[in-house]
């Protein structure tokens, strides 16, 4: 088993409650989004559709893709509603005082 490397990608101030922030680590898009007092790292990807989430709806720990409006929880990628049947990808964080950390 591989341990996980965390890469810092951001501080606390660049993304405030209620807002994203794309990021890019390792060649991969990288959502980081303040909801809920916490900070989720997903894949700035839809399953259903292969669009990019950062432009969707966040709410109450839940992003929406912004063309056919298929949900998913922050916290597992889960898919919440259809299009979407497949969870998106999500990324353990870590605050390590002001720098948001994401595991690679």
């Amino acid at each position: 088993m591989t341990a996980k490397t965390f890469v810092t990608v951001a501080t606390i101030d660049q993304v405030p409650a209620g807002s994203k922030k794309v990021v890019e680590v390792a060649g991969t898009e990288i959502v980081l989004c303040h909801s809920k007092d916490r900070i989720f790292a997903v894949r700035n990807l839809c399953s259903h559709a292969s669009e990019k989430l950062d432009g969707g709806q966040m709410k109450a720990g839940w992003i929406a893709c912004p063309v056919h409006g298929a949900r998913f929880r922050l916290e597992t990628g889960e898919a919440m509603n259809p299009p979407a049947v497949r969870p998106i990808e999500t990324y353990e964080v870590l605050i390590d005082g002001d720098e948001i950390q994401v595991a690679v």
